[in-house]
């Protein structure tokens, strides 16, 4: 599958295994995903595209900030902020 700005993504591999971000930009087989708590939306981990697995939602993340983000992923893993 190809990554595209503002999917929701989970990672596979890592020490943020299992945790879900959304992908902020793509580069070269690389996705950038931030998740407003960890990684902001301003300094995004450098991924590859490997490790992360698809879901099938997709959010406009314009114009988003990280408590947005935030917010926003818990809603989708049923967590609290």
């Amino acid at each position: 599958m190809e990554a595209k700005i503002g999917m929701i993504v989970r990672s596979a591999a890592g020490r943020d295994k299992g945790r879900f971000m959304a992908v902020v930009s793509t580069e070269n087989g690389f996705v950038y995903l931030a998740d407003g708590k960890e990684r902001k939306l301003s300094s995004p981990k450098k991924k590859n595209i490997k490790h992360v697995t698809f879901t099938k939602t997709s959010v406009d993340i314009d114009g988003m900030t990280d408590k947005g983000l935030r917010r926003l992923l818990c809603e989708f893993t049923g967590e609290e902020e």
